[in-house]
């Protein structure tokens, strides 16, 4: 009986257990769901279309991610039991639809409000993500019936396209525990929503906000808002437009494990230190805009797996207590100000897999406890301070599989050790100072896929076991010192072979071409020797990038008349090997973008099948001659350089058929005549560069509205005439160069409307006239580079332009790591044109093939201007030249010129100037050339700093001038700077005592001589008379003498 009994009770277990805790295994068994619930369904599987099959494939928003879409609602039919089709789950003892989970179907369509979706109302768990609810007529919103799932507990609506607003209704989930809404970035919440949702739903624990629109809560309201869900366990606000400062309530929230509110550009402030025991294990605060250090209190984050703080404005060191969390495995700090070193704290018990620190300013020695770190697959360092040697501490991480220490200043031997690692599939020490020969032998590196030691001082030769690594695709070993021959490569995964910039030798090895994959080769600048067939490169069927430049002793053999062709090839590089001609290939680059054949002894003309080749045609440095007519309109090509070589004639007016030109480079050849008025209106043209030719006539007068020129250089010809208006239309315009001209006109003052003018230059022309003053607020707002010496201008300098200059105030900041920027590096299709500018500085005239953007010069020497300099000078802090020489201007240097610390070259010569040298000029501490000479000043000579490196050469012509480095000594009442008044006096007439003294003298002399000789001869009798003289009296006619002499003498009374 007891044997029934217990029979009994393990039968009533097992059937509690099959019908109550498996459903959906249930609802196979004769459960069929209701019926107006299937027709629910299948009516609202019919409101939709399915994605047509090429839309099927891999989807992914987030994390959550669709490898394929499942089509679940194939098994929905007509007659079945909904309880058994897949996405559907029942309620084991209703039979109601508890469950729905179509996410990722491939299905489309638009929601309405009427949809039979929202007649299961028993409806517990709704997962709809990553289904496009919108079309091309309606916009589909997040409907308010939402609301009345009130028995759901799941709700997953991600990546659905909602627009509008979030309903209100959506806060009557009031059972809710996970709400999705991720990636729809068109819909709004109101902060009384939210306030209620998280109010209402007590029993919430994963809210997925990402990628929402949630700009209009205000920054203080957070706090209170997410005070009130002490259930939350998992809060994601990722992109979602929040602003203000981050408060610390959000990250002490009693259950919270997982916190991203990544990519929120617009919040701010620091990262507060925090007081609170929370059980955060994953928490992202990257993409933000958070200062200041990194609080030491985030080492109380103890069960902490994840942190992401990273693209920030952090700075400061990386506590040490951060790097000895027991269960931190990711840390990602990455894109910051971070400094100091990394405390050398790793302990051996670490459970590290992914460390990134790179793009900080973090110094001093990899520390050596980096080899505690077994299980680290990812470790970046790139970008950074690090110094010394890479020390032997990665044998032991045989986990690794990435490592990055480029862009640092490391040096010595690269570790063998490294070298050994199996799962390594990136290794990156490029940009540094490595040096000493690779490995001969590689024990590890079968899985490597990209090795990149480019740009240090690596030497010997490529021993062949690099070029035999069975994984590898990219090698970079470019820019470095490594010589002898290249061996046969037999790695015939590789996509890219980059070898330039070395001293290899010999022949360019035929296994090259056996390279399938290849689709980027570069060999160039090396001493490559030999004879190579041009047409072995057709091999290669993927290759888009091939350069053979800069090798002098390489021929290569071209050959029209065999059939080859290069179908992907995009960008070819030969210049530089003595070419003295190339043979027809037309038709043979069907996708060629950019051909360079610059620097060879190509001569004649240039032909029209040639200029058709490709979109970027680099001529420069042959000795062509002339260029066919272009019979045609040829809208491919975009960049043509055909500077310095031996073009001469007329510029023909078929330039212009290239419709689509976008660079016309033309400088340094002897082409004469009138400048083609059509490459004024050419629609994409943004550098015209005709600089040092011999065309005369005016200047093209007809630049349209629509003009996209941004560098017009015409410097060295001879055209002469008016500046055209038009060209104020050039709104884009950064570098106007028409110096070394014959132009004569006025000052062109409707220039100073351009916004984005850096450069004007009209030195050596016939320009007269003062400079008018301004007619807008500011004026040349980004002007850098002002010269127009070498004319006839006269009047004050213009003071309203020189307080104006705003981009002259603004000091370039450059980092210690900061390569020197450049202005106007245009780059199209592989093509670099930098902007050139010829100026007077340091007291020679140099020409800049490349305009540093720290370069600020005014130049206003060799004109008529008068009058004072103006104090407002003393304000353009980022001024490296000054030049003001040969004009007329007087009075004294001021004082604030002595504020340009920046000052490279100070030219004040041949002018009238007047006072003693400021010794303000004495904190220049940048000054290497300073003229002064030929004024008129006085005094001593400042001593200190720079002044100390002074010759007289600096001072001469200036007779009042003394002490070193003049032979002149100094008197005592010559240390004290003259009086007010020899100021006034001196600045207002222009010459100094000296000349006062001589003209007194001989004033005086001859003063005297006149006045004996008048008293002597008696007349003019009045000037007798007023000096109490007597005239001499004549007997005859008395009584009309006496009647004039009395009118005289009231006369004098009078005066």
């Amino acid at each position: 009986m007891k044997q029934n009994q217990l029979f009994m009770s393990w039968l009533l277990l097992c059937i509690h257990l099959l019908f109550f805790q498996f459903p959906s295994f249930s609802s196979s068994f004769n459960f069929l769901c209701h019926h107006d619930e299937s027709d629910a369904l299948l009516q609202f599987k019919s409101s939709f279309t399915l994605l047509p099959d090429y839309d099927f494939g891999f989807s992914c928003f987030g994390d959550d991610c669709c490898s394929y879409y499942h089509l679940k609602t194939a098994t929905w039919k007509n007659g079945s039991d909904c309880c058994s089709w897949n996405g559907v789950t029942c309620d084991t003892i209703s039979g109601h639809v508890v469950g729905l989970n179509l996410g990722c179907e491939g299905i489309q369509g638009i929601l309405h409000p009427n949809s039979t979706l929202f007649y299961l109302t028993h409806l517990r768990t709704l997962d709809l993500s990553n289904i496009d609810f919108t079309d091309s007529q309606f916009q589909s919103h997040l409907h308010f019936k939402f609301g009345r799932f009130l028995s759901l507990t799941h709700l997953d609506l991600s990546a659905c396209y909602f627009q509008g607003e979030v309903p209100i209704q959506i806060s009557h989930l009031s059972k809710l525990e996970s709400l999705r809404l991720s990636g729809n970035v068109e819909l709004v919440w109101k902060e009384t929503t939210l306030k209620r949702l998280v109010q209402n739903a007590t029993n919430l624990k994963e809210l997925y906000l990402d990628q929402t629109n949630m700009s209009s809560i205000r920054p203080n309201s957070m706090e209170f808002l997410f005070n009130q869900s002490s259930s939350l366990v998992t809060l994601n606000l990722q992109q979602s437009g929040l602003s203000g400062k981050l408060k610390k309530s959000l990250l002490c929230l009693p259950n919270i494990q997982e916190l991203d509110m990544s990519e929120n550009n617009n919040l701010k402030g620091q990262l507060l230190e925090l007081s609170c025991s929370i059980s955060l294990r994953i928490l992202s605060l990257s993409d933000c805009l958070f200062k200041g250090p990194i609080p030491v209190s985030f080492s109380n984050f103890t069960h902490l797996t994840s942190l992401s703080i990273s693209n920030n404005n952090l700075n400061g060191s990386i506590p040490s207590s951060l790097l000895t969390l027991p269960r931190l495995t990711y840390l990602s700090v990455y894109d910051n100000d971070l400094n100091g070193q990394i405390p050398n704290v790793f302990p051996k018990s670490n459970r590290f897999q992914y460390l990134y620190l790179h793009n900080n300013k973090i110094g001093g020695l990899i520390p050596t406890s980096l080899s505690n770190l077994q299980q680290l697959t990812d470790f970046s360092l790139s970008d950074n301070f690090f110094s010394g040697k890479i020390p032997d501490v990665f044998g032991r991480m045989t986990e690794l599989q990435y490592l990055s220490l480029d862009s640092n200043n490391l040096e010595g031997q690269i570790p063998s050790s490294l070298f050994t690692l199996t799962q390594l599939d990136t290794l990156d020490c490029s940009y540094n100072k490595l040096e000493g020969p690779l490995p001969s032998k590689i024990t590890g590196f079968r899985k490597l896929i990209r090795l990149r030691l480019n740009d240090n001082l690596l030497n010997g030769t490529i021993p062949p076991s690099f070029l035999s690594l069975p994984s590898l695709v990219d090698l970079n070993l470019t820019n470095n010192r490594l010589r002898g021959h290249i061996s046969a490569i037999s790695s015939y995964s590789l996509e890219t072979l980059s070898l330039c910039g070395n001293q290899l030798q010999g022949n360019i090895p035929d296994s090259i071409f056996n390279l399938a994959n290849l689709y980027t080769l570069c060999l160039s600048s090396n001493n490559l020797s030999g004879i190579v067939d041009f047409r072995h490169f057709s091999k290669l069927m993927n290759l888009e990038f091939l350069s053979l430049s800069h090798n002098s002793q390489l021929s290569l053999k071209f050959e029209s008349n065999v059939h080859y062709k290069f179908s992907q090839l995009k960008e070819l590089y030969l210049s530089s090997l003595s070419l003295t001609e190339f043979f027809h290939l037309s038709g043979k680059f069907s996708n060629l973008v950019s051909l360079d054949l610059s620097n060879n002894k190509l001569n004649g003309r240039v032909p029209s099948w040639l200029i058709e080749t490709s979109a970027s045609l680099n001529l420069s440095q042959n000795c062509f001659t002339s260029i066919d007519q272009i019979s045609r309109n040829i809208d491919r090509l975009a960049v043509l350089d055909l500077s310095f070589n031996l073009l001469h004639g007329e510029l023909s007016m078929s330039i212009c058929n290239t419709t689509s030109l976008q660079l016309l480079n033309l400088a340094h050849n002897q082409l004469n005549g009138n400048i083609p008025q059509c490459l004024s209106n050419l629609p994409s043209l943004n550098i015209l560069d005709l600089q040092m030719n011999k065309f005369h006539g005016t200047l093209p007068s007809n630049f349209s509205k629509e003009s996209m020129l941004r560098t017009l250089n015409l410097y060295g010809n001879q055209l002469e005439g008016k500046l055209p208006n038009s060209l104020s239309n050039c709104t884009y315009l950064e570098l106007l160069n028409l110096g070394n001209n014959k132009i004569q006109d006025k000052f062109p003052d409707w220039l100073q409307t351009l916004p984005y003018l850096n450069v004007l230059v009209f030195r050596d022309n016939k320009l007269y006239g003062p400079i008018a003053n301004i007619k807008i607020k500011h004026p040349f707002p980004n002007l850098i580079i002002f010269d127009i010496s070498g004319n006839n201008f006269s009047g004050p300098l213009p003071k309203a332009y020189l307080k104006n200059y705003e981009a002259m105030m603004i000091v370039p900041q450059v980092g210690e790591k900061t390569n020197l920027q450049y202005m106007d590096m245009y780059r199209l299709n592989s093509t670099d044109y930098y902007d050139s500018v010829t100026v007077a500085t340091k007291g020679i005239n140099i020409t800049l093939v490349k305009i540093p953007t720290i370069f600020v010069s005014i130049d206003l020497s060799r004109n008529k201007f008068e009058g004072e300099i103006p104090y407002v000078i003393g304000e353009l802090d980022a001024l490296k030249g000054l030049n003001l020489s040969h004009n007329r201007l007087n009075g004294p240097i001021p004082q604030s010129i002595g504020n340009l610390t920046n000052l490279e070259s100070l030219d004040l010569s041949s002018n009238m100037l007047t006072g003693v040298i400021p010794s303000e000029l004495t904190n220049l501490n940048s000054l290497e050339v300073l003229d002064l000479s030929n004024n008129h000043l006085v005094g001593e000579i400042p001593q200190g700093k720079q002044f100390n490196t002074f010759t007289n050469d600096s001072y001469e012509g200036n007779l009042g001038l003394c002490g070193i480095p003049l032979s002149k000594k100094c008197g005592p009442e010559q240390h004290s700077p003259p009086s007010a008044n020899k100021f006034w006096s001196e600045e207002k007439f222009g010459f100094g005592w000296k000349a006062v003294a001589i003209g007194y003298g001989c004033g005086f002399v001859i003063g005297i001589g006149i006045g004996y000789f008048v008293f002597l001869i008696g007349k003019p009798r009045w000037l007798v008379m007023i000096f109490g003289g007597q005239p001499k009296r004549r007997v005859n006619r008395r009584r009309t003498r006496l009647r004039r002499t009395n009118v005289s003498t009231q006369m004098v009374q009078m005066s």
